[in-house]
């Protein structure tokens, strides 16, 4: 949080260290498991995974308030059972639906189908709350945003690296805050790495 400094939340994210390999890059094995069925197991584990830690979080401390995010695949909303998959995540876990928080990417809103509306209000009505991941990078259909009442924007990291040096990011990012401002809300700047950029 700019104003005080203190943590509001993390960002649950897949890793793979493949044995006899090392480190795979998300972008190499998501994108095959977004190809296949194995996205649907993959997002269920990550949407398990993050209820846990929520969980052990809230017994470790009653007041704890931070909200975990989890990035939703598009296939699992759309093609998927995710309610099901989430209340079960939830009820297994005892979390608090509040320090939930499912991102998606812009890409995944142009699907504007009657199932995904349904989807994303009655998540909503969960108390989980929506994001938009990598904001600016995708369509930026402004309609969205109103559409689907999101409640965060999440601006791509590609903008926010080089604040520092072009003039143009930062035009583009101060825009985007502005226009969230205008919409209440909450703006979340990725890739802030050091005192001048979060400046």
């Amino acid at each position: 949080d700019l104003a005080t400094g203190a943590p509001v939340g993390v960002e649950a994210l897949a890793r793979w260290h493949r044995p006899g390999v090392g480190f795979v890059p998300p972008m190499e094995f998501i994108s095959v498991a977004e190809g296949s069925s194995l996205i649907f197991e993959l997002t269920r584990w990550m949407l398990y995974e993050a209820c846990e830690r929520a969980s052990l979080w809230r017994r470790r401390d009653p007041a704890c308030d931070l909200r975990i995010a989890v990035n939703l695949s598009g296939r699992h909303l759309i093609e998927g059972d995710l309610i099901a998959d989430l209340v079960e995540a939830l009820s297994v876990s005892g979390a608090d639906p509040h320090m939930l928080e499912l991102e998606l990417t812009e890409s995944t809103l142009i699907e504007d189908s009657i199932d995904l509306t349904g989807t994303l209000n009655r998540l909503r009505a969960m108390g989980v709350r929506i994001a938009i991941d990598d904001f600016g990078t995708g369509y930026s259909n402004l309609g969205y945003l109103k559409r689907f009442e999101v409640g965060r924007l999440k601006i791509d990291q590609s903008f926010v690296r080089r604040l520092k040096h072009d003039p143009q990011d930062e035009a583009i990012v101060g825009a985007i805050i502005q226009m969230a401002s205008g919409l209440r809300l909450t703006t979340i700047a990725e890739g802030v790495e050091d005192e001048a950029t979060l400046q």
